[in-house]
């Protein structure tokens, strides 16, 4: 049985650690891979990036496997939150092999971060080593297969689209090869995920799947995130990040591919999108469970149109699922509220 989720991939688990009230609104996600960990890669494509490890996950590099990888709140703060899951992965001795003794490892955890310092009231709220622990405690706990929470939680508990609130969104497919891909999304950009005129979802007009608001309505959600915007502070950097997994057997350059053209799946999905204020970044994980057909060259595509229709996918549900926001850092309405489910 499947769950639409990114821990549909078997052996994938995915943990959030949520800190909200007293000038919190922020928190951090962890994706798991299984021990003994999955081929990674990533692309960055905003123009304001906030990341650790990435070069080590240059198909040119030495890392070939990692064990986790960090989205956070908190912005280059909140990575700090990297080095809680570094330390947790070090007690189990799971990592890269630097010496003799099985506990000499050194783990490699990608980690990048959204802008949301000051959005519960206080700038200094933010992830740290604590709550990367926490949350990779919390994927670690996770049943296989568990269903993965969505909305305002760990690394989008923050998170805003536009003047909408945004947050965390996963989803899923199984190719007619019988490969797993799936995404999970944070999406918190300057961009935003409705289209102007109309007030439907962008990643639901490339879906096909619209629903037109009543123009009444519309209006009225205009009125009411105008309202919003004179209240909040321009949101000064955003990012989409997302995480690509799969179970098929890929290299490195595979899996680089497939993070670069997952990013279309941003670009359906948020108008503009890739600015300089943004730090758009997509990682990829192939746990190698299911190798591609080695007498097809193009068996990769069917991967990475998929990939990309399942980040388009996952901003939408990250959309529908997060709840408004109104405290002493902002006021940010949720589509829900705005439009209906």
């Amino acid at each position: 049985m499947t769950v639409d989720a990114l821990t549909d991939v078997a052996g994938v688990r995915v943990g959030h650690a949520t800190r909200t009230g007293d000038g919190w609104l922020t928190g951090t996600t962890v994706v798991l891979a299984p021990e003994g960990g999955a081929v990674a890669a990533v692309d960055v494509r905003g123009g304001g990036p906030g990341t650790k490890e990435t070069d080590a996950l240059d198909p040119r590099n030495l890392v070939q496997k990692v064990e986790a990888v960090v989205l956070t709140g908190g912005s280059a703060y909140g990575l700090d939150a990297a080095s809680g899951v570094m330390a947790w992965l070090e007690e189990r001795g799971r990592g890269v092999r630097v010496g003799p003794d099985p506990a000499h490892v050194v783990p490699v955890v990608p980690a990048a971060c959204v802008f949301d310092l000051g959005r519960g009231g206080d700038f200094r709220a933010r992830p740290d080593a604590a709550t990367g622990r926490a949350a990779v405690e919390a994927a670690a706990a996770s049943a296989p297969g568990a269903p993965v929470p969505q909305g305002c939680v760990g690394a989008g508990t923050g998170a805003v689209l536009g003047q909408l609130k945004g947050g965390v969104g996963t989803a899923s497919t199984v190719l007619d090869s019988g490969i797993t891909v799936a995404a999970l999304v944070v999406a918190n950009a300057v961009g935003s995920a409705v289209e102007p005129e109309t007030g439907v979802l962008y990643g639901e007009l490339f879906q096909g799947r619209v629903r037109h608001p009543d123009p009444e309505v519309h209006q009225a959600a205009l009125r009411r995130l105008a309202e919003a915007a004179e209240r909040n502070a321009p949101p000064p950097l955003n990012t989409t990040l997302a995480v690509v997994a799969t179970d098929a057997l890929l290299s490195k350059a595979q899996a680089q591919k497939l993070a670069g053209t997952a990013h279309d799946g941003i670009a359906r999905a948020v108008r503009p999108v890739h600015l300089l204020s943004d730090g758009d970044t997509v990682f990829t994980l192939a746990t190698g469970a299911r190798p591609l057909d080695t007498a097809d060259p193009l068996a990769l595509n069917g991967l990475l149109a998929a990939g990309a229709d399942l980040v388009t996918r996952a901003i939408v549900r990250a959309v529908r699922a997060a709840e408004p926001v109104d405290g002493p850092g902002g006021a940010w309405p949720s589509y829900g509220a705005l439009y209906g489910r």
